[in-house]
């Protein structure tokens, strides 16, 4: 099963993005597990795209007026949601954020 790992924090943990995975990343290559993932720039330098009566309408900045915002993902593939569960609890953004499971519809 694949899942995406949404990594959010607020604007106080914006501090963290540089810190890279301490060796998350090279552990989840070794279990087979990593498909994919990287850093997003902050919500500031965001476009939001809206087609309304076919007019296309840009607006800049994040989609949500929120206090968290996802600021990076990986995408993994496992057995389930446990192991998913597991994986997502060793990401050192845990700590100090919150990382989101979403299952990937099947493609």
């Amino acid at each position: 099963m694949k899942y995406m790992l949404l990594i959010c924090g607020d604007e106080s943990t914006a501090e963290h993005a540089m810190d890279g995975c301490d060796g998350w990343a090279e552990e989840m290559r070794r279990r087979n597990v990593l498909r994919g993932g990287g850093g997003l720039r902050p919500p500031a330098d965001a476009t939001t795209v809206r087609v309304r009566d076919d007019e296309v309408l840009l607006t800049d900045g994040p989609f949500a007026e929120t206090r968290e915002q996802i600021g990076g993902y990986c995408l993994i593939e496992c057995a389930d949601l446990d192991e998913a569960i597991e994986i997502a609890a060793r990401h050192p953004a845990a700590g100090y954020g919150t990382i989101e499971i979403r299952p990937l519809l099947p493609s």
